[in-house]
């Protein structure tokens, strides 16, 4: 009870604090979440950790030759912005939007490919998705807070 309380109070200030980055009017994403399993957030989601993705790895977005990033690097970027955006509760809002393993974000994005959101090289495959992580390993396990700062003495 307590998580699905807390949950809905992140969520009702997330949609307007986070404001996912799309590069559309985001039509056929709507269209495809109300089919889908996912929720419409998960999507804005993926959307935002791939511009994250390239611009953490340098990336140019204006081409598709040097924008291009892999599956494994996209679920890098993910994992990096769901600690960034959510800490530990990553995993909670993940399951909230249908999402429990790095395979769903890789049939979002695949979904996103077929409604022409995304495209893909002939190298890119749904199997770059599966089983990449655990998300109890990396959201949970390897979680480190650093209190460095809040015990730290400044001088004056």
């Amino acid at each position: 009870m307590a998580i699905v309380v807390l949950w809905r109070a992140v969520g009702r200030a997330s949609v307007n604090k986070w404001n996912f980055e799309v590069s559309s009017d985001m039509t056929s994403v709507r269209d495809t979440a109300s089919t889908g399993t996912y929720h419409p957030m998960a999507y804005k989601f993926v959307f935002s950790a791939l511009k994250y993705t390239q611009e953490q790895l340098g990336r140019d977005r204006s081409s598709e030759a040097t924008g291009h990033i892999s599956g494994p690097e996209l679920l890098d970027g993910i994992r990096k912005l769901g600690l960034q955006h959510f800490g530990m509760l990553s995993p909670v809002v993940f399951r909230r939007w249908g999402i429990s393993l790095t395979d769903d974000f890789g049939r979002i994005v695949f979904q996103l490919i077929e409604a022409g959101e995304m495209r893909k090289t002939q190298d890119d495959q749904l199997d770059d998705f599966l089983g990449v992580y655990d998300f109890s390993k990396v959201f949970l396990d390897d979680y480190t807070l650093d209190t460095s700062a809040a015990f730290s003495q400044q001088a004056k």
